[in-house]
């Protein structure tokens, strides 16, 4: 691995904002889903106020989408992963009228933004038909391995608009990867509007080969965006890595921050 990171992710970027009212932001649970914490914490870091959504406290109304500036959607293996991975929580969503109008209004609205991360990027890919702007999203499909991939690859940050990757573009970042359904898959020409990272080789370069394309996704895809930059769907996990003594390997003075917190801060960044 070869890190090439040009921007300061140790530069303060929030101080404006300590002192202010922290936004919320919802981190959604499902049966199966397990990387609540970690998203929790790197967001906490960033100056939000996490709130512990399981999806049966929307459907009962005890919780509203709208109280929300940001929802977050964790890794895992919801439902188990029948019907495909992310797609049982997708159709959860989609089949509940209270749900699917909930999160139709959410996506909708230009002040919310909405991360979507390995199983929750395999489950906002599911949703498309009501995220604004996802059109030409793929589908996340079984690893060319024919094996659950968990390693340590590189990402290329494009030179993109959404707002999690700004002051980012063109870095290339060690990053946690864990997933059997990994492989991005384009129903027609993969459009590269949408495309935020890519997998990346040793020299920093997108590749396609494995193990550097860990999955075989088309365009070594790693991450996507839709069009106006609110909303990410990504399979690896910047949550698990944002501290520089998370990782299992890293430049001896990433150690209490690591580039990937810059995502977080960016979030606090467009509340605000």
């Amino acid at each position: 691995l070869t890190p090439q990171v040009d921007f300061d992710f140790d530069q303060a970027i929030i101080a404006p904002y300590i002192n202010t009212a922290k936004p919320r932001v919802a981190i959604l649970r499902e049966q199966g889903v397990n990387g609540q914490n970690e998203m929790a914490v790197a967001f906490m870091r960033a100056g939000f106020d996490c709130d512990d959504v399981p999806m049966s406290l929307l459907i009962n109304h005890s919780k509203q989408l709208s109280d929300y500036q940001g929802i977050i959607a964790c890794g895992g293996f919801s439902y188990g992963d029948v019907l495909g991975a992310g797609q049982g929580w997708a159709k959860s969503i989609l089949f509940n009228q209270l749900l699917r109008r909930q999160f139709s209004a959410f996506f909708a609205d230009n002040n919310r933004f909405a991360l979507g991360v390995c199983n929750g990027c395999q489950m906002f890919s599911g949703l498309r038909e009501i995220i604004p702007g996802s059109d030409d999203w793929p589908d996340f499909v079984a690893n060319h391995s024919g094996q659950f991939e968990a390693r340590f690859s590189a990402l290329q940050i494009a030179d993109h608009h959404n707002l999690f990757f700004q002051g980012m573009a063109g870095a290339v970042i060690p990053v946690a990867i864990a997933h059997g359904e990994g492989r991005a898959v384009f129903s027609g020409s993969a459009n590269k509007q949408v495309m935020a990272a890519h997998y990346a080789d040793n020299q920093g370069q997108i590749s396609m080969r494995y193990p550097f394309n860990p999955n075989g996704s088309q365009s070594a895809v790693a991450a996507v965006s839709n069009d106006d930059g609110r909303i990410l769907a990504m399979m690896p996990h910047p949550e698990r890595v944002f501290r520089g003594v998370q990782m299992s390997w890293s430049p001896a003075d990433w150690q209490d921050t690591s580039p990937w917190q810059r995502m977080f801060y960016n979030a606090r960044l467009f509340v605000n």
